[in-house]
């Protein structure tokens, strides 16, 4: 049983999806110090260069290499501009099924970019890898989050309640941390059918072109 993923980078029409580079670092320490990024994820805050440099480098390889999953780094196809980040995780190897994440550039919101990428890797991950199901977890307030699920086809299947802690701003401009619901979506293979189309029509992201092999390490 295929117990990792092959080292690839998947292409769109806009993005290319891609292993992280060392060019990648300041620009990823730049964009994980979104207060949107503090608030909805886990990630250290303040988000230092060397915790960009120990992800970029190390970490986001070692997810692919060890079987837990696979990092891109997300850019724009014409200027490689790192776009944002997406993490497939939690994989179950004997289920075919994985957890996907992701978070996106505050100057690239608006342009569908997330919706995009993760739809690519979702069609990667089913027609090539062969998964049978994808899960997504959005907190209860997250609701841009939300939309994107909706957007890509995504079901709703239930709340965990309790089951994630986000951090809101205080009045003297620290974090705290909060209790909150997530909201349990998946994506199966079938239900992608048509949905080029759709997205097409909505003047959205048609789907992806191809998918590379790339060398890294």
């Amino acid at each position: 049983m295929t117990t990792t993923f092959p080292d690839v980078s998947i292409s769109t029409d806009r993005l290319v999806l891609r292993p992280f580079e060392e060019a990648d670092v300041m620009a990823l320490a730049e964009m994980m110090n979104d207060e949107l990024i503090t608030a909805w994820t886990s990630v250290p805050h303040p988000y230092t260069v060397q915790d960009a440099r120990d992800w970029a480098l190390h970490h986001s390889h070692a997810e692919r290499t060890a079987g837990r999953g696979i990092v891109f780094a997300v850019t724009e196809f014409l200027t490689q501009r790192l776009v944002g980040c997406i993490h497939l995780k939690n994989v179950d190897w004997r289920c075919r099924s994985a957890e996907v994440g992701y978070v996106t550039a505050p100057w690239a919101r608006g342009e569908g970019y997330a919706c995009e990428s993760v739809l690519a890797a979702a069609q990667w991950l089913f027609r090539d890898q062969k998964f049978e199901r994808l899960e997504l977890r959005t907190a209860a307030d997250n609701t841009a989050s939300q939309q994107v699920a909706q957007k890509i086809g995504c079901i709703s299947e239930g709340v965990l309640r309790n089951a994630w802690i986000v951090r809101t701003q205080t009045p003297d401009g620290g974090w705290a941390d909060t209790r909150t619901d997530l909201i349990v979506w998946s994506l199966l293979p079938e239900d992608l059918d048509g949905l080029d189309g759709r997205l097409a029509d909505a003047g959205g992201y048609a789907g992806y072109t191809d998918w590379n092999h790339a060398d890294w390490q």
